[in-house]
C-alpha cells in the first residue's frame, strides 16, 4: 500500500514536500494509534580522515536519543570532536545478545538509537548483525545513514575488476582452517577481499600466495585515509616480499585484494577430474566412462572420451 505523508521542511516556509514510500513487511509500522515507535540508524563513521563524516550522520548523532557504540571510549572522542553529547551505550560482541531485548524496548517505547562502529559502516566486519536482525523481525524501522567502509574505498583505488567481487572478511587465525577457507576460493572468477591485522598480515600473504598461486595480481590497501596510507599492488609474491623486507609496512590496518582466478579452459582436464575418469574406466566400458565423469565434473564428455582414449593407449 502506498502511503503518502506531507511534511514541512526547513528548505523553504512556503514549500511542501510530498514523501511517498511503500509499506512493506518490517521495514516500517503504521499503528492507528498516535504512538510512533523508534528508528534504528546505522550510521557510518570515518576510518581514519574525521573530515569523512557526513552531515547526515552528525545531524542523526546529535538527534537520537541513544547511540549504541563498539567501543565507548573510543566513540566518545569522536562524539567530543564533533561536540555531539549524547548518551552512549555498549554493544559489542561479547553483550550484543544480552543488551538486544533492552535497546528493543526503547526504540518500541519511541526512543530513536543509532548503530556506529570503531570506524566505517557497522555490520561489515563488526557487531550489530543480531541487533538489526531483531529489529527487522519486530517491525522496527532501521534506516541506513551511508558513508565511509574501507571495503568501498580500497576497491575504489585497487585497478582490480569491480563488476564482481567477493568480501571474506577476517580469515580464521589458525593457519590450517586459513588455508583451508582460501582452497575453497581457488576458482572463484570475481576479485577477492579481504581485512587483515597487523598481527597476520605476513602470514596471511603467504598462505594466500601457497593456495591462490604467487603470480596473482593483489593490491594491497593499508591505514586508508589516515597519515601512512599506502596502496600497493604486484603479485601475491611480490608483495609477500615487500612486507617481509619492511617491517613499517607491516604496521596498521589492511584490506587485501586479490584478482579472481582466470576463466576455466573447457578443454583441460585437472588432475582431480583424471584420477575421476581413471576409476571409472577400471569397471566400465570408455563411452559410458566419460559420460558418467561428464556428469560429476561438469567437464565436457567428448574431451574427457578423448583423455579415455589416452589413458587406454598408456596401458
Amino acid at each position: 500500500m502506498a502511503i503518502i505523508k506531507y511534511r514541512q521542511t526547513a528548505l523553504s516556509q512556503a514549500a511542501t514536500v510530498i514523501i511517498i514510500w511503500k509499506e512493506y513487511p518490517n521495514d516500517f509500522t503504521m499503528n492507528k494509534s498516535d504512538h510512533r515507535a523508534g528508528v534504528l540508524y546505522i550510521v557510518a563513521t570515518p576510518i581514519g580522515n574525521l573530515g569523512d563524516i557526513s552531515a547526515r550522520a552528525l545531524e542523526v548523532l546529535k538527534a537520537v536519543s541513544l547511540i549504541a557504540a563498539e567501543d565507548t571510549r573510543h566513540s566518545r572522542k569522536l562524539l567530543a570532536h564533533y561536540g555531539i553529547g549524547t548518551a552512549l551505550q555498549a554493544v559489542h560482541e561479547h553483550n550484543e545478545r544480552n543488551v538486544t531485548g533492552r535497546l528493543l524496548q526503547k526504540l518500541s517505547a519511541g526512543a530513536d538509537i543509532a548503530l556506529i562502529s570503531d570506524a566505517g559502516t557497522p555490520l561489515i566486519s563488526d557487531p550489530g548483525f543480531h541487533l538489526v536482525r531483531s529489529a527487522r523481525q519486530a517491525g522496527i524501522r532501521v534506516v541506513p545513514v551511508p558513508g565511509p567502509s574501507a571495503l568501498i574505498a580500497a576497491l575504489s583505488v585497487a585497478g582490480l575488476p569491480t563488476d564482481r567481487f567477493v568480501f571474506a572478511g577476517f580469515l580464521p587465525v589458525k593457519q590450517a582452517a586459513r588455508r583451508q577457507r582460501l582452497q575453497g576460493m581457488v576458482t572463484e572468477a570475481a576479485t577477492l577481499v579481504f581485512y587483515e591485522s597487523s598481527h597476520r598480515i605476513v602470514d596471511c600473504l603467504a598462505d594466500m600466495a601457497t593456495c591462490l598461486g604467487g603470480e596473482r595480481e593483489a593490491t594491497l590497501a593499508r591505514e586508508l585515509t589516515k597519515t601512512f596510507e599506502t596502496v600497493l599492488t604486484g603479485s601475491l609474491g611480490d608483495l609477500l616480499e615487500c612486507l617481509q623486507a619492511d617491517s613499517h609496512q607491516q604496521k596498521g590496518e589492511f584490506v587485501v585484494m586479490v584478482q579472481g582466478a582466470p576463466p576455466r579452459d573447457p578443454a583441460a582436464i585437472d588432475t582431480a577430474a583424471e584420477q575421476v575418469l581413471a576409476v571409472l574406466l577400471s569397471e566400465l566400458p570408455l563411452k559410458q566412462a566419460a559420460a558418467l565423469a561428464a556428469k560429476i565434473t561438469g567437464l565436457s564428455k567428448n574431451v574427457l572420451y578423448e583423455q579415455g582414449l589416452k589413458l587406454k593407449d598408456k596401458h
